[in-house]
């Protein structure tokens, strides 16, 4: 990180930025006499109507630009680095951590652990509040950081510090307690492990969360990710089907009392928990706004409810003979079969469910996100001849079409002989059904 400022990469055409002679490489050193250090200074400084902005440029030059402009604008300037360079990174060293299961071969930023309060409030990223500073709760509450998602697990101090081994991890509530004071809104995760921070630990643990209700706005209830590289880890077994009914159950006999009391259901189970009880996913109305979907809650029900909407849509027959697969992870391969049997009574479209089983984490993830090219690539090669191959988006890099081992779209195009594609929903996914048959 500089010692002062934020680098620019990239200035918008015709932007205030790009209208006031900023150039790519310059530095933004100050707004309003006041040093930037991260992205999130200047988002606030920014807010302002009249900036006084203080450039260094490439030459060594130093500027003072006045700035006139409305206050919901801002210069039009994108950082180096997303104008935070060094990251908080995570001290704890938590028994069910996804990382330290990971076997090699992924891109490399995945094998980075950060707990950086910065990117809780800009991505939804879950931190733990074991490195936050007096310093960073004052900066939490001057610049209004709000939501934060914090990673509580269980709120029993001692049972908290056996799980991410770390003395300072013990008093969370107190963490919580102060951010809730400061007007920030708070949605939490407790990572379930079985005999570990279920049963009646996590009755306390949401018990003393719905104490801070409305400052604390959420908990998702899910279950630890474990990968087939934990030899020389913490020994955590898997929830089955039973147990994970135990779990369902519990939080849907809190979500009617939080119902009652909020009306509002608070806790929530995570979808993986539900698929593997063997249980309905529950109703639209259990899960209120959903706070929560970037953590795999509520994600069943709305492809549920957006298939519900979109299958009247499907047409009687294609132009053509289109024979497809629709690509999945083990946990929801049953609930995509109702989409393949419906797709099958269209003329001319044969649609067939794959599941792929996870031979690089292990066979213990089932998840669609967790698929990594090559097993897609040495599924699909065991079966007969295919002209499209659907992919959930979940599969793929958010911001460039790449899978977590690199591989690109092209790449599973040229190992599958078929025309590859991804879809978020059920909309696209009849869309892109259409497209390939020409319709």
């Amino acid at each position: 990180m500089n010692a002062r400022g934020l680098t620019v990469n990239l200035v918008d055409p015709g932007s205030i930025a790009g209208e006031m002679g900023v150039d790519p490489g310059d530095i933004l050193l100050s707004l309003n006499g006041q040093i930037l250090t991260d992205i999130l200074d200047y988002h606030y400084l920014i807010r302002e109507g009249r900036v006084t902005a203080e450039v260094k440029k490439k030459n060594g030059e130093r500027w003072e630009l006045d700035i006139e402009k409305d206050p919901d604008r801002d210069l039009g300037i994108d950082f180096k680095s997303s104008g935070m360079e060094r990251i908080i990174r995570c001290k704890n060293k938590c028994i069910f951590c996804f990382v330290d299961q990971m076997p090699r071969g992924l891109r490399k930023t995945l094998y980075i652990k950060d707990d950086d309060y910065r990117l809780s409030f800009l991505q939804g990223s879950f931190i733990t509040l074991t490195n936050i500073t007096d310093r960073d709760f004052e900066r939490i509450g001057r610049l209004r950081l709000s939501p934060l998602y914090i990673s509580v697990h269980t709120t029993n101090p001692g049972l908290r510090q056996k799980m991410m081994g770390n003395p300072g991890a013990k008093d969370i509530l107190a963490g919580l307690k102060r951010l809730t004071r400061m007007n920030i809104e708070v949605h939490t995760q407790a990572v379930i492990c079985p005999g570990v921070n279920d049963g009646a630990e996590l009755y306390r643990t949401i018990s003393d969360l719905t104490g801070l209700w409305p400052g604390i706005k959420s908990l998702a209830v899910v279950p630890a990710g474990l990968t087939g590289k934990r030899d020389s880890l913490y020994p955590i077994g898997r929830f089955n089907s039973g147990e994970a009914a135990e779990i369902v159950d519990s939080v849907r006999r809190w979500q009617e009392i939080c119902i009652k009391s909020f009306n509002y259901p608070f806790v929530f189970a995570g979808d993986e928990l539900h698929l593997l009880a063997g249980r309905e996913i529950p109703p639209r109305r259990m899960y209120a706004d959903f706070p929560q979907t970037e953590n795999g809650v509520g994600l069943a029900r709305i492809f549920l409810d957006q298939w519900s909407r979109v299958k009247s849509r499907i047409p009687s027959g294609i132009k053509r003979p289109l024979k497809m697969h629709i690509v999945t992870g083990t946990l929801a391969g049953p609930m995509l079969e109702q989409v393949a049997r419906r797709l099958c009574a269209v003329e001319n479209l044969q649609a067939e469910v794959v599941t792929v089983e996870n031979s690089f984490f292990g066979h213990t993830v089932t998840v669609a996100g967790l698929l990594t090219g090559r097993d897609i690539i040495k599924k699909l090669k065991q079966l007969s001849r295919s002209d499209l191959i659907v992919l959930p988006s979940s599969v793929m890099r958010r911001d460039s079409p790449i899978t977590l081992d690199g591989i690109t779209l092209d790449e599973l195009e040229a190992a599958t002989g078929a025309a590859v594609k991804t879809a978020p929903g059920p909309a696209e996914l009849i869309r892109t059904i259409k497209d390939a048959a020409g319709d």
